[in-house]
């Protein structure tokens, strides 16, 4: 059994370094996920809360918002949409419920889309509604937060 050539030892140590590359990826989505079900002071977690407001309002949302929804999230990749797509209608109906309405309108959507982003996204954010012609000049407000 001699000494190994030494590209394999080469290749070895490469893929060492991949796959770690890859658990430190997997670690960090794993660990924001645990975050997000850590109870906080009122004893829910951010999930718990999403989960509510979704329930809270699944026969307030018509047909066209229902569109509107998949628009707003059509430039998150494929594989994180369905939980963005969650997230941005937890917030949506947190607004439409808070504000008293009996249904989710455009207005709400476009202004929880903007408080479901996080700031760093913003740029994007505001060309992405640009780009289709989205009127947000009542939500430039929360934009400068």
């Amino acid at each position: 059994m001699g000494n190994a050539p030494d590209w394999f030892m080469y290749f070895i140590v490469f893929w060492a370094f991949v796959l770690l590359g890859f658990m430190a990826i997997g670690g960090f989505f794993m660990f924001r996920k645990f975050l997000k079900v850590l109870p906080q002071r009122d004893g829910k977690s951010k999930l718990d809360w999403q989960n509510y407001w979704v329930d809270r309002s699944r026969e307030m949302w018509p047909e066209d918002s229902k569109t509107f929804l998949e628009r707003l999230v059509s430039p998150v990749p494929k594989a994180f949409r369905d939980i963005a797509k969650h997230s941005i209608a937890a917030k949506i109906a947190q607004v439409a419920v808070e504000s008293g309405a009996t249904e989710v309108t455009q207005n709400h959507c476009i202004e929880g889309y903007i408080r479901a982003t996080p700031k760093r996204d913003y740029r994007s954010l505001v060309s992405f509604l640009e780009k289709q012609g989205i009127d947000y000049t009542p939500y430039k407000h929360l934009l400068n937060k």
